[in-house]
């Protein structure tokens, strides 16, 4: 136990945040899985609890994995990673495991587990437009070779994930949007493309509220729109039963296991376990979650400001706001600020690969963090090695 604890490098602050998320994920998931339990195990609570703490350690075990791995090997890597997610996006898109209207699954064979393809394109998206931002550097206000260049694949995946998943892609593009921002790329050229992006968003938006009801995907973005600008209580059940939660959880919570919404609220384990939280942790614990996603965006920053290179500085903040800015749209879909999108709560929401590519995300930037703590450690002793010449008689 010593020895693997003596090689867990990196910054101490993410490892504590990643440790007191994980102890959240927990009891939320334990407390939010009951009717689960009763429906499908026969009310074996422990099931659901038993399968989760595997998936977090198994996450923990890739972390420590990811981070022991030097930061610019994952430049290569996220080339064949992008490279092997585009198919796979395009045969989920049409053959994958269709769920509420939506094929997002894809079933790996002769194992029978599923993931969703997605979240290795996002992952790969990201330090592949890192790499392409500190690649070029010299020409990145050239509109063709710099700009078209980066966007190019970002677009490609964009289009990918959009039909089955909206959210997803719509995330994926703000991050790397704001990626690119950071990147030096030229303001004009992201404005006109934020300005192209608004313009076709309000475009889709009109023609989803003014059409005919329909029974595919297209219905389900457009019953999650009106129900959001309505208001209505019957149709916005699941907001309703979060805001239940919420109210009722007061400033210090019902305490843990003993929230009542969890058997009234659709994905209480996943998509609202912010409620849940505070509906049993209180203010006080949902505003501790919050925090603990700005400590990990803080810390990301500040291995930024120390990074010696630009793909590690790139790579850092793409990968850490990827992360926080997902939190930030789970907490705000639970108290009812934007329609319904079904994204998870990073590293707390119940999942698989979700929370592995999560925990390989928070191991490259520990992977960063790690290497800037070695240089600087070497660096010192070099100096002092480097004496001047008259000290030497």
């Amino acid at each position: 136990m010593k020895s693997i604890l003596s090689r867990v490098k990196g910054d101490k602050v993410i490892w504590a945040v990643v440790f007191l998320l994980s102890i959240f994920s927990l009891l939320a998931v334990y407390s939010s899985t009951g009717t689960l339990a009763y429906r499908y195990k026969a009310g074996n609570t422990e099931y659901y609890l038993v399968k989760h703490l595997g998936i977090l350690l198994f996450g923990l075990v890739l972390m420590f994995l990811a981070h022991q791995v030097k930061y610019k090997y994952y430049a290569r890597i996220s080339q064949l990673a992008l490279y092997l997610s585009i198919p796979l996006l395009a045969y989920t898109l049409f053959f994958g495991t269709s769920m509420n209207e939506a094929s997002r699954w894809y079933t790996l064979p002769l194992v029978n587990i599923t993931f969703q393809p997605s979240d290795l394109a996002k992952l790969a998206l990201i330090i592949y437009v890192a790499r392409l931002l500190a690649k070029k550097q010299n020409e990145i206000n050239d509109f063709k070779k710099g700009f078209i260049a980066i966007l190019l694949p970002v677009v490609v995946i964009t289009l990918l994930i959009l039909p089955a998943n909206f959210s997803t892609a719509a995330l994926i593009f703000a991050t790397s949007l704001v990626l690119m921002f950071v990147g030096r790329v030229r303001i004009k050229y992201l404005l006109t493309l934020i300005g192209i992006g608004l313009t076709a968003a309000a475009l889709l938006i009109t023609i989803l509220i003014y059409s005919p009801k329909r029974d595919n995907r297209l219905g389900t973005w457009q019953n999650r729109i009106e129900s959001f600008k309505s208001g209505d209580s019957d149709s916005n059940y699941q907001v309703e039963q979060a805001k239940i939660a919420i109210a009722t959880g007061g400033i210090t919570g019902k305490m843990p296991g003993n929230s009542t919404q969890k058997n009234f609220l659709p994905h209480p384990y996943s998509d609202f376990i912010f409620a849940i939280i505070i509906e049993e942790y209180g203010l006080i614990g949902g505003t501790l979650v919050v925090f603990l996603y700005l400590i990990l965006m803080f810390r990301a920053v500040k291995i930024v400001i120390r990074s010696p290179r630009n793909f590690a500085a790139f790579l850092t903040f793409g990968v850490a706001f990827s992360l926080v800015f997902q939190a930030m749209v789970n907490m705000m879909v639970a108290v009812n600020l934007l329609p319904v999108t079904g994204q998870t709560l990073p590293l707390v929401s119940m999942g698989g690969t979700s929370i592995w590519f999560t925990s390989i995300a928070i191991g490259i930037i520990l992977s960063v963090s790690r290497e800037i703590e070695e240089s600087e450690k070497t660096e010192p002793t070099e100096a002092k090695n480097k004496q001047p010449e008259h000290a030497i008689a």
